[in-house]
């Protein structure tokens, strides 16, 4: 189990920016790996930051990364193969699509459930 904590600060400009901070305080430089398809991403910077024990994490989004369908990245401390996070790039119409779906059908069913609710209130008073 990793030592490590990842938390996101923000994701603009093709650009995921986190900080990383080790609960040890070893100090040390963490050994952080980010995957795209099985492969890993190119230029990420880890930079330490304010107080020790406490890098910058700076992710570019590879351009072949920006395109139509779900795209996941996952930072992985390489020193025991621990899953830090993750994060999804979603394009496209056919996305659009689905997602809209998706939220017509929880409208539907949580709209199901309050009717459901009302009705069982009515009948225990």
């Amino acid at each position: 189990m990793s030592n490590l904590t990842l938390t996101k600060i923000h994701f603009r400009n093709n650009r995921w920016k986190g900080r990383i901070q080790d609960s040890d305080n070893t100090g040390m430089r963490p050994d952080i790996r980010v995957t795209y398809l099985d492969q890993p991403v190119d230029s990420v910077d880890l930079q330490e930051s304010d107080g020790m024990g406490t890098w910058d994490l700076l992710i570019p989004i590879p351009p072949h990364a920006v395109a139509d369908g779900v795209h996941t990245f996952l930072i992985i401390d390489g020193t025991d193969d621990t899953k830090l996070g993750d994060f999804t790039l979603l394009a496209g119409e056919a996305i659009t699509d689905d997602l809209r779906a998706e939220v017509e059908l929880l409208r539907a069913e949580l709209d199901m459930l309050k009717r459901a609710f009302r009705r069982h209130c009515l009948e225990t008073m």
